[in-house]
């Protein structure tokens, strides 16, 4: 039923690789003002200044989790609000009438939405073993519910509908007590049905309602309660960032707030900043350029194919891995990162990202001790792996597989190109069981 583990392992490995290589080095930045704490103008020109923490450079893996009164229906995806009384799907009209009474509304899922299985401290252990160091979790979709007791969202929040808890508070806690992972929040700067945010829309964003008294106060809100190290905006609705007072916002995260030295944000604050303005790049839905980029971004990458969110009609192979890969992969996903995390933490991008002869092999670099890392993906068969990229130093440069102690033989190709002479091992004397990593020391 699980399919083969290995290659559901090696699956969520590439994910992770993908996302490493997405994580260039911080880039140079002068902040405005000499002497002091720098302050910073609410302009893109002054905000695009600040450089981006070093926590986030280093942690290079992280765990973004959709949950919301959408994981309720279970169907489609996150977006099943929209698909089935905007647009009408028919796959989503017939779902709700096979399975709910005339005149039901989507509002009628909110006190359905219990939550009574969350245990905030077992979420929290199966991060950790799974060596991700943040996590982000939806605080609002654009369905507008808020997973805590937001002020502003009388009567469609966790608290007052469903639940009656904290959902935020209690993974805060829980995180922070129990790993050291960042916590962060995801939020939906508009909501697809909420009467304020159409009438705006309706006056081609010159009136501002809708942010004024009900997106930006939740920004402000879920800052000063839970201090959100990554701030995941998202939903611009079509809007530019004016609209939004974006770079107002980002002014008093990055100046004033309690995690003003500490917190990144992303690229989704109005039209035209996508890929262009704020803290690290997403660029889109699942991005991988696949090619190095000179700033920062972020591969946001989803274990189901077609849902950011569980769905109780997804495919096993809809899947990336097999049905239990919350559990068992992110603990699998830990156990190589104990092998391997020297390769993955606190690294930055190598000249090259990818091998030029040998398909599967990713480069990352680790400036403290001066090594390269290539990770294989493939065990070849023949026991000696070909690399294009390496220029070796004849009496000077050693390879070592990490989990080995003894040192490689290896032979050059030229001024450029190696081929080295794998360890001949049986698979329980493997370091690993998909994904191995070359230190090379040494190197041009």
């Amino acid at each position: 039923m699980s399919g083969p583990p290995g290659r559901a392992a090696l699956l969520l490995l590439q994910l992770l690789l993908q996302l490493l290589l997405g994580l260039p080095g911080l880039l140079p930045a002068r902040p405005p003002g000499g002497g002091g704490r720098p302050r910073y103008e609410p302009t893109w020109g002054s905000l695009d200044a600040r450089p981006l923490p070093a926590w986030f450079d280093e942690a290079k893996f992280g765990v973004f989790i959709h949950w919301g009164v959408f994981s309720v229906p279970s169907f489609g995806s996150e977006w099943f609000w929209w698909y089935w009384q905007k647009e009408k799907r028919e796959p989503y009209v017939k779902f709700m009438e096979a399975n709910y009474p005339p005149g039901f509304s989507y509002e009628d899922f909110g006190p359905l939405f219990t939550a009574e299985f969350f245990d905030s401290n077992q979420w929290a252990d199966i991060l950790k073993a799974s060596g991700a160091k943040y996590v982000v979790l939806t605080s609002k979709h654009h369905e507008g519910f808020t997973l805590w007791g937001s002020r502003y969202s009388w009567n469609w929040n966790a608290v007052d509908v469903g639940p009656k808890r904290d959902l935020v508070a209690e993974l805060a806690l829980s995180v922070r007590n129990r790993t050291d992972l960042r916590f962060g929040l995801y939020h939906s700067l508009f909501e697809w049905f909420n009467p304020l945010f159409l009438e705006d829309a309706t006056n081609v964003f010159k009136t501002r309602k809708f942010p004024t008294s009900k997106s930006l106060p939740e920004l402000y809100e879920i800052v000063t309660k839970y201090q959100p190290e990554v701030i995941w905006s998202d939903g611009n609705g079509n809007a530019p960032d004016t609209y939004w007072n974006s770079t107002g916002f980002l002014a008093w995260l990055y100046n004033d707030s309690p995690v003003r030295d500490t917190v990144v944000t992303n690229d989704r604050w109005g039209v035209g900043s996508i890929c262009t303005h704020g803290g690290f790049y997403t660029c889109s839905d699942r991005y991988n350029p696949g090619h190095l980029l000179p700033h920062k971004w972020e591969n946001c990458m989803t274990i189901d194919k077609r849902s950011w969110g569980y769905r109780r009609n997804a495919q096993l192979d809809d899947y990336l891995t097999i049905e239990d890969l919350v559990k068992e992969r992110l603990r699998q996903m830990g156990a190589w990162l104990k092998v391997n995390g020297e390769a993955i933490y606190g690294t930055k991008p190598w000249r090259a990202q990818n091998d030029t002869v040998t398909p599967e092999v990713w480069y990352t670099f680790s400036p403290k001790e001066g090594k390269v890392n290539a990770i294989f993906l493939n065990w070849p068969v023949s026991g000696t792996l070909e690399l294009g990229e390496p220029q070796a130093k004849l009496g000077e440069t050693q390879v070592k597989l990490v989990g080995c102690k003894e040192l490689l033989k290896w032979v050059a190709l030229g001024e450029k190109g190696i081929v080295i002479a794998l360890p001949q091992l049986t698979p329980k004397q493997l370091p690993c069981q998909w994904g191995w990593t070359l230190q090379l020391i040494d190197i041009n």
